[in-house]
């Protein structure tokens, strides 16, 4: 039995018994790896709002790392995800597809830690992943940029490689081409999702080609297509993607929303409440909240916005299929040429 001033210092908190002990073990660690800059404005920064999630709102332990590679180097993402595991946490949260190899190599060398690869495609015996669907808001953005295009000649910028990525490109071709069959596509991916100097130069060389939208599915080298699109006095609008871009920017016409902090947080929901299962992969799509949707500029006619909220109507009911493979050409803003998709090889320094 305590005694009284042992009872008062329990009453404190100061004492742990043994009960209090074992609460006191059961408290979850979480380890939230963010590939590029956690204060990007874009993608990696949604990866952060998701880390603070989880200290605000679950009882646990949680910690992250960023900018270890805006390459999105597998053999650095392998190596920091290795070093997370090792220091022992119960759940792993990797953000972006460019971490789904290095969390399959990874997860399998630690089998006791619960690995999540946010927007991956990846599964294990102690993998999931979670993914915001962002192709029915790049879709919708397709859409947009077909039905609001002057000249017919529609811009797409990225930077790196990830299947994510790729399905994000193919899905914004596929509205765009659902709404004006006869527009032409110049797109790219420059290889790197921060730089500025790179991005806003290949937002330049779509311009002069005659780009007057253009989607881009940056971090923080969106800033250098932002400055360069308004070097344009408003002939050359830009559709963002992840956040909304419309409340930072007029020259924003439209974003494709896709908040991939909340996956972060069902992640972390998940382990806490103990629902969380290997070899799944999580969905969240258009119609489910406003974590997917596009977003509008207040400039955006109502004609306009009719036929989008009924284009993401079908969407929902099934009766919209979006494609996420684009087989096309891509546009090399250093030669103004149309190349095949496998010149990018010469640029790639990662494998998807």
């Amino acid at each position: 039995m305590l005694k009284f001033g042992s009872a008062l210092l329990l009453a404190a908190g100061l004492i742990l018994t043994p009960l209090t002990q074992a609460i006191a073990a059961e408290r979850q660690s979480i380890a939230v790896l963010i590939p590029g800059k956690h204060n990007d404005n874009g993608f990696m920064q949604s990866a952060y709002r998701g880390y603070e999630k989880i200290k605000n709102e679950l009882d646990v332990d949680a910690s992250y790392v960023s900018n270890i590679s805006a390459t999105s180097d597998p053999v650095l993402l392998t190596d920091a995800m290795r070093k997370l595991a090792q220091q022992g946490p119960d759940m792993i949260i990797a953000h972006g597809g460019q971490c789904n190899g290095p969390a399959e190599t990874v997860s399998k060398e630690f089998p006791d830690i619960k690995f999540v690869v946010i927007q991956g495609h990846v599964q294990g015996n102690n993998l999931s992943s979670y993914v915001v669907r962002q192709e029915d808001s790049a879709w919708l953005a397709g859409a947009l940029a077909g039905l609001t295009t002057k000249s017919n000649i529609v811009g797409h910028i990225s930077g790196a490689w990830p299947k994510p990525g790729l399905m994000g490109r193919a899905a914004f071709y596929d509205g765009l081409k659902y709404v004006n069959p006869n527009a032409k596509f110049l797109t790219w991916f420059t290889g790197d999702l921060d730089n500025t100097d790179i991005n806003s130069a290949a937002a330049s060389a779509e311009i002069y080609k005659g780009a007057d939208v253009i989607y881009t599915m940056l971090n923080a080298g969106r800033q250098g297509v932002i400055d360069e699109i308004k070097t344009h006095d408003g002939t050359v609008r830009h559709i963002g993607n992840v956040s909304d871009w419309t409340q930072v920017d007029d020259s924003f016409v439209g974003s494709a929303v896709a908040d991939a902090s909340v996956a972060i947080l069902n992640a972390a929901q998940d382990l806490t409440t103990g629902k969380w299962q290997p070899n799944q992969i999580q969905e969240i799509g258009l119609g489910q909240g406003d974590v997917v949707k596009l977003a509008l500029a207040d400039d955006v006619s109502p004609q306009v916005k009719a036929k989008l909220d009924a284009l993401a109507a079908k969407i929902v009911s099934g009766d919209i299929s979006i494609s996420t493979t684009y087989s096309g050409k891509e546009f090399n803003p250093a030669t103004g040429n149309l190349v095949d998709q496998s010149f990018k090889e010469t640029l790639k320094n990662f494998k998807n």
